[in-house]
């Protein structure tokens, strides 16, 4: 019985101490709307022409026969073609 009581004085007492603590001025104000992001423009992606993975325009490498995604895949793909 001792137990429920003291549990009941300590609820209590959380209680009263979250209901009277002072509000800061980043509580008890409405939340600002999540600001939006900035748009950016799409990107051009390009195949590999010996893997065929996609990758930006600007990240790829530019052989004779077209774009490829690593200087291997460049090599390999335009030595096999000769």
């Amino acid at each position: 019985m001792k137990f429920l009581l003291v549990l009941a004085v300590l609820v209590v007492a959380f209680w009263i101490w979250r209901n009277n603590r002072q509000i800061g001025p980043d509580e008890g104000t409405s939340p600002k709307p999540p600001q939006p992001r900035a748009s950016r423009t799409p990107m051009v992606m390009v195949a590999c022409q010996h893997c065929g993975t996609h990758l930006p325009e600007s990240e790829a490498l530019t052989g004779r026969l077209g774009a490829y995604c690593c200087p291997e895949h460049r090599q390999q793909h335009e030595g096999a073609s000769r």
